[in-house]
């Protein structure tokens, strides 16, 4: 089976009129190593960075999830983007998050209020090099109301500075919310094995509307940034030593197991792991094991925390 093959194992989903595979690739890691988005991060060698970039592409990924705010002490994941694939495939789609923002320093600034979002995506398209962004995602915090954010977004898609509009870490009420301002394509929430009701809720939710549930920490449950879970369950490694793939490969197969809508965004800058990734899109988990798997639930601790 070859790497484009593999790929297309997963199936497709369409992000409004984007058509994308459903194995991508989340750039939180390129720039730093160990802990992401925190100010004291370890840089990643650039080199190694693009040629992950280049061979994630190599193998027929075509969703490329990124943001202004991933970057260490020397680099962003947007410019490491634009270095590494610039001039674009026509087929790739970059979303991007807006939001919450960094200074300089990397320390964490308050939430962009409505005004301060036409800076984000400007800065946005400043490092991507694009006059236009193909999805932005509003990340939220809490239960608040996304309304008047939103709706500044709405604005900057209608002006053609944004083709599609999304939502990260949302709650239930959040979605019909966004829905009677603008068409929502596309949901990024916490989500894995042992997720927790709500985040079901939001999964179904989206599944019932045809909008695309993007999780992220699939792989690292509870564990977050800190990669596979050392304690994952013996339920999840029995799974990996019959099927002779890794535990992390198991958790992204049964993630895209839970629907047709559902896309991973694995996010390494490790080659090695980038391939186990991408190959996780053809594993195809027995009823048993799903029903194993799904058994876990309220285990790994998941819950719709901010990333």
């Amino acid at each position: 089976m070859t790497s484009q093959t593999i790929t297309a194992a997963a199936g497709t989903w369409r992000l409004g009129d984007l058509t994308v595979n459903r194995i991508g690739f989340g750039a939180m890691r390129l720039a730093q190593h160990g802990e992401a988005l925190v100010p004291d991060a370890v840089p990643r060698d650039r080199d190694q960075a693009i040629t992950v970039l280049r061979r994630a592409v190599e193998l027929g990924v075509n969703h490329v999830d990124t943001a202004a705010f991933y970057f260490s002490p020397l680099r962003s994941a947007n410019e490491l983007i634009n270095r590494a694939l610039a001039p674009y495939p026509d087929d790739l789609v970059i979303a991007t998050k807006v939001g919450p923002g960094r200074d300089p320093s990397g320390a964490w600034l308050p939430h962009a209020t409505p005004e301060q979002l036409r800076g984000q995506v400007e800065e946005n398209l400043r490092q991507l090099g694009r006059d236009h962004l193909d999805v932005v995602n509003l990340r939220i915090v809490g239960a608040d109301s996304l309304a008047e954010r939103f709706g500044a977004l709405a604005e900057l898609r209608d002006a053609g500075l944004v083709r599609h509009l999304g939502l990260s870490n949302i709650r239930p009420h959040h979605l019909a919310e966004a829905q009677a301002i603008a068409p929502v394509v596309c949901v990024q929430n916490m989500y894995g094995i042992g997720a927790s009701p709500e985040q079901e809720e939001v999964l179904r939710l989206c599944g019932e509307q045809g909008v695309a549930f993007v999780p992220f920490y699939s792989i690292a449950g509870s564990g977050r940034t800190a990669g596979t879970p050392a304690d994952d369950s013996s339920t999840v490694h029995a799974v990996a030593r019959a099927r002779g793939v890794s535990t992390a490969q198991v958790r992204l197969a049964w993630t895209l197991h839970r629907g047709p809508h559902v896309l991973a965004i694995p996010g390494t800058g490790d080659p090695d792991h980038l391939t186990q990734n991408v190959a996780a899109g053809s594993l195809r988990l027995s009823e048993a094991e799903l029903a194993g798997l799904d058994g876990l639930a309220d285990r790994d601790g998941l819950s719709p925390a901010a990333r």
